[in-house]
């Protein structure tokens, strides 16, 4: 008997070392068992084989029993599993918690944060941000957004990509060329984070769709490049009382501030209540920009966002940040409210839409 299975063991193992299939093993082995089987069954007793594999059938067939229980174990096995990952994908929702698995993976790095840890994540994926301005500073802006999982992305903007943006918007790309940034940029947002909703608005932000729009958001972020809508934009979150992180660069230099009267902070006009006069302060098409300054900025952007959302470290309320990239400087200066500020003079009370309060606590 013992040299049967010795045989049927170096049919396994030959059988594995020259890359033969399992169920071209199987059967082979199989086959001798079939033909010792068979010859305990026609053989006299007092024939060689018989004697040479044992001298009895029983044991054989109690083997056989035993592998033939071990093969439907295994399919059952092998059908639970597959019925199971056909109703559960890798990525699908966990029976419980807010994250799907693959989320966890990717968010390990914030959850294992002790300023943001899980609940921190769970208010980056509960949180909504508007980006107003798909260019320069929007752009590292809107990708760390998604990279950090901010649930829902909103970004306006009514320009289209060109050849000249490609020089420092890199959320664009050449072959993008031509297409609406907006679009440009929900399908790069995409492409590095699947798990967010991301929104696009095709059109220039005014006094009859600013308030609506911004309504619909915990928190903006102003990367624009014009006057006019950075004070419409200060004005609108002003008054819904939602906090806004502006930013702005021009050639070597940019600078950065959290304005939220509602939290007892400055608005973006308490800070900068008249417009330069022309010439003083000109746009990146007329005086220029090194590259890398709007990622610097933008990125900042996105750092003061998950901050506020989650609570983590000390955020720019009430400070404004100058950054010299030409020297490698930082400055931090205070700010604070105007009482005689025509937009939030006097403003105490809290948030008038909605009751989303950024968590000043780390978790």
């Amino acid at each position: 008997m013992g040299l049967v299975l010795a045989i049927m063991a170096a049919i396994w193992g030959i059988g594995h070392f020259m890359g033969a299939p399992l169920r071209q093993r199987a059967v082979l082995i199989g086959l001798v068992y079939l033909c010792v089987v068979l010859g305990h069954l026609v053989l006299p007793a007092e024939n060689g084989l018989r004697a040479a594999t044992g001298g009895q059938v029983e044991p054989w067939l109690a083997l056989g029993v035993i592998a033939l229980l071990g093969v439907i174990y295994r399919a059952a096995v092998t059908r639970l599993r597959a019925r199971a990952t056909a109703t559960r994908p890798a990525d699908a929702a966990p029976t419980s918690g807010p994250f799907r698995a693959a989320e966890l993976d990717r968010y390990a790095r914030h959850i294992m944060l002790r300023e943001i840890g899980g609940p921190g994540q769970r208010r980056l994926k509960s949180a909504r941000v508007l980006v107003v301005g798909a260019g320069g500073l929007g752009s590292p802006a809107l990708l760390y957004l998604a990279a950090s999982g901010v649930g829902t992305i909103g970004v306006i903007d009514d320009d289209v990509v060109e050849a000249s943006n490609l020089q420092r918007q890199i959320i664009h790309s050449d072959g993008r060329i031509g297409m609406p940034k907006v679009h440009s940029a929900i399908e790069a947002m995409r492409a590095l984070n699947p798990f967010v909703d991301l929104r696009a608005y095709q059109r220039r932000l005014d006094d009859t769709s600013a308030a609506a729009l911004i309504a619909e958001y915990d928190l903006v972020l102003d990367g624009t490049d014009n006057f006019d809508t950075r004070y419409l934009v200060n004005r609108v979150c002003a008054r819904l009382g939602k906090p806004l992180i502006a930013a702005a660069i021009t050639q070597w230099e940019g600078q950065i501030g959290l304005y939220d009267p509602a939290q007892g902070g400055p608005c973006f006009e308490c800070v900068f209540p008249v417009r330069p006069a022309p010439g003083l302060a000109p746009s990146c098409a007329e005086a220029g920009v090194v590259s890398p300054l709007p990622g610097v900025m933008g990125s900042m952007m996105a750092m003061e966002a998950v901050k506020a959302i989650t609570g983590a470290g000390q955020g720019l309320l009430g400070r404004l940040m100058i950054y010299d990239g030409l020297y490698a400087e930082t400055r931090v200066i205070a700010v604070k409210p105007r009482h005689d500020c025509a937009v939030c003079g006097g403003l105490t009370t809290p948030h008038a839409q909605g009751d989303w309060t950024p968590d000043k606590r780390a978790p």
